[in-house]
C-alpha cells in the first residue's frame, strides 16, 4: 500500500492562498487516481479535486476556479494550489489514492473510492 505524506497547511485570512503537497512513497501516478479530500468539523469527507493517470482532472463546484490540482511524477508529489480562500474552506485536507481507477469511472467526491490516505494537513481560513 502506498504511503502518503501531506504538508503545506496553515492559517490564512480570507482571500489568501496556500499550496498543499503530498509526497508518495512510490510512483503512484501511473497506477492511481489521486485526490485531495477535505473534512470540516462535524461533516463527512468530500473530494474537492482529483487527477488520474490520464491527466484528467475533476473539481468540486465549491472550488472550481480557485483550486488547481497538479502533479510532478519525477518527485512522486501531488499538489493543491488554493487561491481566494474562504472561511468555508477550513478543514483537514487529506491526500488520497485510488488504485487502478480513472475519473471517468468513479465518483471523485466520494471518500469511499479511495483506499490509501495520508495523515492530513489542517487549513484554517479566518474572515
Amino acid at each position: 500500500q502506498v504511503q502518503l505524506v501531506e504538508s503545506g497547511g496553515g492559517a490564512v485570512q480570507a482571500g489568501g492562498s496556500l499550496k498543499l503537497s503530498c509526497t508518495a512513497s512510490t510512483n503512484v501516478f501511473a497506477k492511481y487516481s489521486m485526490a485531495w479530500v477535505r473534512q470540516a468539523p462535524g461533516k463527512e469527507r468530500d473530494g474537492v479535486a482529483a487527477i488520474d493517470r490520464f491527466f484528467t482532472t475533476y473539481y468540486a463546484d465549491a472550488v472550481t476556479g480557485r483550486f488547481t490540482i497538479s502533479r510532478d511524477s519525477s518527485k512522486n508529489t501531488l499538489y493543491l494550489e488554493m487561491n481566494s480562500l474562504k472561511p468555508e474552506d477550513t478543514a483537514m485536507y487529506y491526500c488520497a489514492a485510488a488504485w487502478g481507477r480513472s475519473i471517468a469511472t468513479m465518483s471523485p467526491t466520494s471518500a469511499d473510492e479511495y483506499n490509501s490516505w495520508g495523515q492530513g494537513t489542517q487549513v484554517t481560513v479566518s474572515s
